[in-house]
């Protein structure tokens, strides 16, 4: 699994999390679901395509049980990007769930299949399709007998305040992330405590395609206060050193007019950032 993949699931995975994630948005915030009530789910399932059987995977997923028995399986598939596709997709996912109830082992046992899609895109809103109708043509003739699939997409930057304040747990911090640049393209950090600092971390890196976040997740982890103006002290303070590193190298070698010019251009100094970590 891809590095970038695996930090994109970890703090989801957290029972604590996941839980909350599902109650404030499906259930306004209400505790329906608690963590202990949470079991794992194998992520995988198989579908045939040209003739050749090929693995699916889901970006998060579990069960949920009562006394034992699984009374549902949620998943959550994160988004950066519009997909045309997401209804064909999330179809697949939850039907291979309602497939795999088939054993032996599973006979006087069913349960409910649903799948959360959570779009992180801030400068525009999701505006591909949203069900099976909205993707696929389907003869007016034929609509009565072809029934409609539409998915639970969640615009995380587009939720409001209020929606945002339901989430008690560090998924908090992505959304009040995202709602922040959504509305004025800048982020001030708030002081709550942060609770999985790598976790939180590892997933913001994921979802901005920037490592710093998980640069500095180890420096924050030793710091008293754990929240997310730290990370951002971190961060900057990791910036200047690395830009000493870089004019310290490029002067050992005698490069001192590329110093001169990487301090007057952005572009040049990353070109120049880029040589010295390929170095």
């Amino acid at each position: 699994m891809a590095e970038k993949d695996m930090t994109e699931k970890t703090l989801e995975e957290l029972n604590d999390v996941f839980a909350d994630m599902v109650n404030a948005l499906l259930f306004d915030g209400d505790s329906v679901i608690t963590e202990d009530a949470l079991s794992e789910s194998n992520p995988y399932s198989n579908y045939t395509a040209n003739g050749k059987i090929r693995e699916q995977e889901r970006d998060v997923v579990k069960y949920w049980d009562n006394n034992m028995l699984h009374i549902a399986k949620v998943g959550f598939e994160n988004e950066t990007t519009e997909d045309a596709d997401m209804p064909l997709r999330v179809l697949s996912y939850d039907g291979a769930a309602y497939r795999s109830q088939f054993s032996p082992q599973n006979k006087d046992s069913r349960y409910a299949v649903t799948t959360i899609v959570l779009y992180f895109g801030y400068k525009k809103r999701w505006t591909a399709a949203k069900s099976i109708y909205e993707r696929v043509e389907v003869p007016d003739r034929l609509r009565p007998f072809v029934p409609d699939y539409p998915i639970n997409l969640f615009e995380i930057a587009y939720l409001t305040d209020e929606q945002v304040s339901k989430f008690k747990s560090d998924f908090w911090f992505v959304a009040d992330y995202f709602g922040q640049m959504r509305k004025t393209g800048k982020y001030i950090p708030p002081t709550d405590k942060i609770k999985h600092v790598s976790e939180l971390l590892g997933l913001m890196s994921a979802l901005t395609d920037d490592r710093r976040f998980v640069e500095v997740a180890e420096d924050v982890k030793k710091k008293e206060n754990h929240n997310m103006c730290t990370v951002l002290d971190e961060i900057v303070a990791k910036g200047k050193e690395e830009i000493q590193d870089v004019y310290s190298w490029l002067f050992s070698m005698g490069r001192g007019a590329d110093v001169e010019k990487a301090t007057k251009d952005e572009d040049y100094y990353q070109k120049m950032l880029e040589e010295y970590k390929n170095r």
